[in-house]
């Protein structure tokens, strides 16, 4: 009986060792088997674990463009408008993760570029060759101009609520009536433009790819200034953009036993430490996660 038992216990250490070098070779996101071998399909596999970090961050550029009658606004319209240009960068969200053959190889997978504006005439940073304030072939002066285009705004005004109030619309109703006010719309902000300006709202994203190497913890990506975005680290005129990594220094194998001095076959493997992944521009983080990194992990062995 005790022999029976004995037997059976070794069938099942032998099945637990065989399910263990499985579980191995199945390659888990943090254990890997390395080295030569012929995987389950038969086929000659030469591994050595790497981890390739891809780090995306995406910069929100805002620009004003200052009108051709911004010093006139106070004066005939009553409020304030913006009298220089501006241009003001931020980083608008970042990410840190490992590649896949997805990311290593597709254009797709960086968020595509953005612009907003709603320009009516013209391009979108510059204005009307011919301001829509001129009707005539008369000579004027900007501050003539400035006061018939501040004329034109309250006159479409006028001719706006006297349509909605039937005053003019009397027969113009249904889509028609629409198309009206809609077109007044057009020409109002035609005339707003020249005084109040454009802000464009534009976004662009980036991808750094990297390899780190387990005897290094800071990497620097690029650089960040505010009139510009993302430059090249050797711009010194922006803050620092970098990668930093904390290794947990916690490689302990909980589901899988190490290859003893006695067991004749071992498997190479090596597990991954889960180190801390921060991106930061200066001082502030921007985007944080916990990867499996085989470079900051250690080499084992099991019994196969």
């Amino acid at each position: 009986m005790k022999t029976k038992f004995k037997n059976m216990k070794q069938i099942v250490l032998a099945l637990c060792a065989v399910l263990t070098a499985v579980s191995v070779s199945a390659q888990s996101d943090h254990i890997i088997q390395t080295g030569k071998y012929v995987d389950a399909d038969g086929v000659m596999r030469f591994v050595e674990p790497k981890s390739t970090i891809v780090v995306d961050i995406t910069v929100e550029k805002h620009e004003v463009i200052v009108g051709p009658y911004a010093r006139y606004t106070q004066k005939y319209l009553g409020v304030r408008a913006p009298l220089t240009e501006k241009v003001l960068c931020r980083i608008s969200s970042a990410s840190v993760a490992l590649a896949d053959k997805d990311m290593l190889f597709a254009k797709g997978e960086v968020a595509a570029p953005t612009l907003q504006v709603v320009p009516h005439t013209g391009d979108e940073r510059g204005f009307a060759r011919l301001l829509p304030n001129r009707t005539d072939s008369r000579a004027l002066t900007a501050d003539e101009a400035a006061a018939e285009a501040a004329a034109a705004i309250f006159s479409l005004r006028k001719n706006r609520q006297e349509l909605i109030t039937a005053q003019l619309g009397e027969n113009v109703f249904g889509g028609g009536l629409e198309s009206a006010l809609r077109e007044i719309d057009k020409y109002e902000n035609a005339y707003l433009e020249l005084f109040f300006g454009r802000e464009i709202v534009s976004t662009k994203s980036e991808r750094f790819t990297l390899m780190p190497s387990g005897d290094k913890f800071n990497y620097v990506l690029c650089r960040f200034n505010e009139k510009e975005g993302l430059v090249p680290a050797t711009d010194l005129s922006g803050e620092i953009v970098m990668l930093q990594i904390e290794p947990s220094g916690d490689t302990s194998l909980k589901y899988v036993t190490e290859a003893g001095e006695k067991d004749k076959i071992q498997v190479d493997c090596r597990v991954a430490d889960f180190a801390t992944c921060v991106v930061s521009c200066g001082t502030e983080p921007i985007a944080k996660r916990v990867l499996p990194l085989f470079e900051y992990g250690r080499s084992f062995k099991v019994a196969k």
